[in-house]
């Protein structure tokens, strides 16, 4: 684990389409969901500090004789978002094969910049242990509906605004002030497979200075909105130069602004989105999930879409990428 002192904030990114250099063949392939119906469940997880989160839960709905495990999609939220603001979100990336996991995180950060304490919704890294813990009893009990559903071993994040910055710290190893508690530490699992994180970036508050990310080779995704007047797009593109490690990708959303991602746009956005809400957050979920699945399950037919011909098919995005998948 990394002990840096370093104040973070995120910010995202503007990518450059590099789609006129690769063959567009998509030959039958459908980028739609595998699942025809989702479900999802309320409860709460405990956490590292004796306490319980509530967490809404998304699956699929899959046969009795259905022999696959599903990977798990833990969502870190972004700062002071409600989690059922992402209700719509999370239930696309499901449909694709996925259990995503939900939750609030509430706690209390001391702010420099203010000089005082703030309490409200903000994702950390100690999420990540207590969702492995949950995941690890829920799959054996006969009693939940993830009984017998769930590949313990294959833990993806996604994350929006603090919430990837978080999920962008914990693929690097790092303990940084304000995304994870000192006291607790963090120590990266070997379950932790992937990421995708919208509207996220990570970097010194104090100098300016991007953080070079130490994946490991572990895949990350930066999803970013063209009209984020938030997490401003050219800091994006240099986190993605940050990530040290291919398979990687840079996805910007033509006339998405900071909250495509949740149910309804924000005011905390001082710009407004051109890009209809409803197909924002589908462009955001499919690549999010096609994304997972090329990392995760090597689909050829996802890692086709996301590193080949995807951004040929969808008018509303452009790529760039580096692939040299494991």
């Amino acid at each position: 684990m990394k002990n840096r002192s370093l104040l973070v904030f995120l910010i995202t990114g503007f990518a450059i389409s590099l789609s006129s250099l690769k063959p567009c063949q998509a030959k039958g392939f459908s980028p739609k969901p595998s699942y025809q119906q989702t479900a999802q469940y309320t409860t709460k997880i405990a956490n590292i500090r004796g306490n319980f989160d509530p967490a809404d839960i998304y699956y699929p709905v899959v046969s009795d004789n259905n022999k696959n495990r599903l990977p798990v999609a833990l969502f870190l939220q972004g700062a002071l978002v409600d989690r059922g603001d992402y209700s719509n979100f999370a239930n696309i990336v499901a449909s694709y094969g996925f259990v995503v996991i939900v939750p609030d995180r509430r706690r209390s950060v001391y702010n420099s910049k203010s000089d005082r304490i703030v309490t409200g919704l903000l994702a950390e890294t100690s999420q990540i242990e207590d969702t492995l813990n949950f995941i690890n009893s829920e799959s054996l009990n006969p009693a939940s509906p993830l009984y017998n559903i769930v590949d313990r071993n294959r833990l993806a994040l996604i994350g929006h605004s603090f919430g990837g910055a978080v999920g962008l710290s914990a693929i690097d190893n790092s303990c940084l002030v304000l995304l994870c508690s000192k006291k607790d530490g963090f120590d990266r699992p070997q379950e932790l497979v992937a990421g995708v994180f919208f509207g996220s970036n990570l970097r010194n508050q104090t100098s300016g200075d991007f953080i070079p990310i130490d994946n490991d080779r572990i895949p990350i995704a930066l999803i970013q909105g063209d009209l984020d007047g938030v997490a401003l797009p050219e800091r994006a593109a240099k986190t993605y130069q940050s990530i040290q490690d291919p398979p990687k990708a840079l996805i910007t959303v033509k006339g998405a602004n900071h909250y495509g991602i949740t149910n309804q746009d924000s005011s905390r956005d001082p710009l407004r989105p051109s890009l209809e809400q409803a197909t924002a957050i589908e462009t955001i979920a499919r690549w999010s999930a096609l994304f997972l699945l090329a990392s995760i399950s090597q689909d050829p037919d996802a890692i086709d879409y996301v590193y080949r011909f995807g951004d040929r098919l969808d008018p509303h995005v452009t790529v760039i990428e580096e692939k040299n998948l494991r």
